[in-house]
């Protein structure tokens, strides 16, 4: 039975979903007309199904979209070619994209301009990926595979060229598999520079869970399974040594979970901390006197990024 429980500080949400929610929740309080919203506003289903219930509708297709509505750019942000295609439209378009995916775009059309052959590290059908990629030329690379198969002609005119060379990131990855990739993509070029892409809230809560894998059985973490940080999360805690699954909510978590000694316990970066309070009280039902213990490795309060000027 559970005895003690150790909650991971920073958890939840960051600044740039805090932002994105923000934006949404204003834009049905401020405006008479109907909010749709690009993808998911984030990738937690709880937060998406909550919308849907004020009356939010979320559609990639802007056919969907009517004369006069509000149209919302989700946090992971778009591809150009969609935002031209939607800025061209009769709505009213609100950029929630998440600053430091924003910092990414302007990143690969900066070293684009400037003749820079470009790497991206991500994942193919990331609503992030898509956006960045759309941005400029670059070769996308998800995994080692797709580092030994580049063309030996292609890296050998890179290195005798000596043509300025970057590798992007998309900002939700594990920390320790992209480096691990950067490094791989090195070997083959060695004047590769590397743009520092990771998002700190994902950097954060892979620290916290590192530090919460040497205190725990088992580790639950709280977030949805399209949530590229969250599933992360998990996996590092698995490299780390300790066991850990990812649930979208408490109601998924097998009572035999709470037959460990020592849980930890997290979420995702898209997570409201209103599912891991669940967990907790779920825990209380096995054993009323568990003890709880927060675990800060890292203090994010204060941080916040600004509104977009629709909201001001």
């Amino acid at each position: 039975m559970v005895q003690k429980m150790y909650l991971a500080s920073p958890r939840g949400f960051c600044a740039g979903v805090d932002r994105a929610i923000e934006i949404v929740d204003l834009a049905l309080k401020r405006f008479d007309k109907p909010v749709f919203v690009n993808h998911e506003i984030v990738h937690n289903k709880t937060v998406v199904e909550s919308f849907k219930s004020r009356g939010v509708i979320f559609t990639d297709d802007l056919d969907e979209v009517p004369s006069g509505a509000i149209y919302v750019f989700s946090a992971h942000g778009v591809a150009p070619s969609f935002r031209a295609k939607a800025e061209e439209r009769d709505f009213m378009c609100i950029d929630a994209t998440c600053p430091l995916v924003t910092k990414v775009h302007w990143e690969a059309e900066k070293y684009h301009d400037e003749g820079y052959a470009i790497f991206y590290i991500g994942q193919e059908h990331h609503q992030e990926a898509i956006g960045v990629t759309d941005v400029a030329p670059m070769t996308l690379i998800e995994n080692e595979s797709d580092i030994e198969a580049l063309r030996p002609t292609f890296i050998e005119h890179l290195n005798e060229s000596k043509k300025p060379v970057v590798v992007l990131t998309q900002t939700t990855l594990s920390v320790d598999d992209t480096q691990a990739l950067i490094v791989k993509l090195r070997e083959k070029i060695p004047h590769l520079k590397e743009s520092k892409d990771l998002c700190y809230a994902t950097q954060n809560r892979q620290d916290a869970v590192k530090v919460l894998s040497e205190k725990c059985d088992f580790i639950i973490v709280i977030g949805s399974p399209n949530s590229s940080n969250s599933v992360k999360l998990a996996l590092t805690a698995n490299k780390a040594g300790s066991q850990s699954e990812l649930f979208d909510t408490v109601k998924e978590i097998p009572d035999d979970i709470f037959e460990h000694t020592t849980l930890g316990v997290t979420s995702g970066a898209s997570v409201p901390d209103s599912l891991v309070q669940a967990v907790l009280e779920k825990a209380k039902t096995f054993n009323p006197k568990v003890v709880i213990e927060v675990v800060l490795t890292k203090d994010e309060s204060g941080l916040r990024f600004p509104l977009p000027k629709e909201l001001m």
